[in-house]
């Protein structure tokens, strides 16, 4: 369905709420849950956070995806540093290095099983992220078979030196680029300094040599963060075209 398409004599209600499922390892992580009403098959979504946290923005992303005929799954990826306001426990995720690659697949190959068993699931998912969450995207889409599709919002870090990688980053995704066997959708800003336009090349190069299935779209004017528009790096028109895109793309690969 895409923007504004609905039949305003149809449902269009959604349920969501914050519930726990079993992540990686076998531990209990929260994860915010957002669905259409109704009984009809649904796609899924797991939705990976950015690196500001498990947000507000994040239960109004989910929300408008659950709204646009999707079963959204976003696990808080932060769960095991501890609770409190977003901006607390990010600040003790960062101070800690970041999550852990392995813990933030682990976690998602978990919330894509959980898709898999609702009841009303049509067979088919996507993951998306954005900022850190879009890199996650990327890594989580190429070493997780099951996915049908992934997006990259301005995932900084995709492409990464040898000499940037650290404990919980050991591995640029881009590496992991001849197993990622799903479409693959990015969004970017040409103002972006992570990732750089000559990154996004980089990327695109690699993905072009492993005769992978993608689509870049690159915004003038846009730079990191342009859908956030709670904060002033938000671009109403780069913003609103390219969330017609994210829609038609998931649309073509989940819903059809």
């Amino acid at each position: 369905m895409a923007w504004n398409s609905f039949n305003t004599a149809g449902p269009v209600g959604i349920t969501a709420e914050i519930t726990t499922y079993t992540g990686g390892k076998g531990d209990q992580i929260h994860a915010y849950v957002a669905r259409p009403t109704g009984n009809d098959p649904l796609p899924g979504i797991v939705l990976i956070h950015h690196l500001p946290g498990w947000d507000e923005f994040y239960q109004e992303f989910a929300e408008r995806l659950a709204r646009h005929g999707y079963e959204v799954i976003c696990p808080d990826l932060y769960c095991r540093y501890g609770h409190g306001t977003s901006d607390d426990v990010t600040a003790k995720v960062r101070a800690e290095g970041g999550a852990k690659d392995d813990d933030v697949v682990a976690d998602c190959q978990a919330a894509l099983e959980w898709l898999k068993a609702q009841p009303n699931h049509n067979g088919k998912v996507g993951v998306l992220g954005t900022c850190s969450g879009g890199r996650h995207a990327v890594l989580v889409a190429s070493r997780v078979p099951g996915f049908d599709a992934v997006i990259d919002l301005w995932g900084g870090g995709v492409v990464a030196a040898a000499d940037a990688a650290t404990p919980a980053r050991p591995v640029a995704p881009i590496e992991y680029t001849s197993e990622l066997n799903v479409p693959l959708l990015g969004l970017f800003g040409n103002d972006d300094r992570s990732p750089t336009p000559e990154e996004v090349n980089i990327h695109e190069e690699e993905l072009k040599k492993h005769g992978k299935e993608y689509e870049f779209h690159r915004y003038d004017g846009a730079g990191h963060g342009f859908f956030y528009y709670h904060t002033p790096l938000y671009r109403q028109e780069q913003a609103m075209d390219a969330w017609g895109k994210l829609f038609d793309f998931f649309e073509a690969k989940l819903q059809s």
